[in-house]
């Protein structure tokens, strides 16, 4: 892992988008997306497929029962794991959190975070792109080893207001795929991307173990990743498993995924 030390990441978590939902939103970057990426689309995430308990799994590489967060309420964990921002500050790691809906605070511990920033997605009619607009600001000035860039317009505004797979789903889903590609654009050469969703949804929930809500799209964006490949399955689980190897972080004992790389 000595090779990776130096690696940058920034990960991006485009809430309730299907992979289908991806490719039908007819964004033209989603071509330029596919050639560059190590990719899957047909990924799973955990049961329940909700929000707070995905994000916890994807940050401590463990399911919701191991964890114990089960609906969008925190509760400590009877047996506290590190997840990958302790693992990251405890590698000496500047982390960096942009975020639209504000339990996801939670997946981080106090202490953890050297810069984080929350705005609420009704606040404004393109939240996430605000908060695009402010990670790279951040970047920019401060280049943090690890951010998190969290877009919820797609979940909220599109499936929940709408309907999963409505008009204005997709147009929120192409807005989230507009910002992936100006983070990516700008940032690429410096930072690896890894670019994922917590879940997806039908009609306008999600939460069920069916394909709808538990499929999710997952792209690795960098030099260590082998570009336009598409790979069977995944797991959110690797995700953070993932991460660590890159950024030359260990891996808490008790994660349960494994790294792509």
């Amino acid at each position: 892992s000595t090779t990776m030390n130096s690696n940058k990441v920034i990960l991006i978590s485009v809430d309730g988008m299907r992979p289908d939902g991806f490719l039908a939103c007819n964004n033209p970057y989603i071509e330029k997306m596919m050639e560059s990426a190590y990719y899957t689309l047909d990924g799973h995430t955990v049961l329940p497929s909700v929000t707070l308990p995905c994000h916890m799994s994807l940050f401590h590489s463990v399911t919701p029962q191991r964890h114990g967060i089960t609906t969008n309420l925190y509760s400590p964990m009877v047996r506290p794991i590190n997840g990958l921002f302790e693992q990251l500050k405890n590698a000496k790691k500047t982390c960096a959190m942009y975020y639209g809906w504000e339990p996801l605070r939670d997946v981080a511990r106090p202490e953890s975070l050297r810069f984080a920033e929350f705005i609420h997605s009704y606040s404004e009619e393109y939240s996430d792109t605000s908060l695009t607009d402010r990670a790279l600001e951040r970047i920019r000035v401060s280049k943090p080893d690890f951010v998190f860039l969290y877009m919820v317009e797609t979940d909220e505004k599109g499936g929940h207001d709408n309907g999963w797979m409505t008009e204005e789903y997709l147009r929120r889903v192409s807005i989230a795929v507009d910002n992936i590609k100006r983070v990516v654009e700008e940032c690429g050469d410096e930072y690896s991307v890894v670019i994922t969703a917590d879940h997806g949804g039908h009609d306008r929930h999600h939460g069920l173990e069916i394909p709808e809500d538990m499929t999710i799209p997952m792209f690795y964006i960098g030099k260590q990743f082998e570009a336009g490949k598409r790979f069977p399955g995944g797991s959110i689980l690797d995700i953070a498993p993932t991460i660590a190897k890159l950024m030359g972080a260990d891996p808490a004992d008790e994660w349960e995924g494994t790294s792509v790389i």
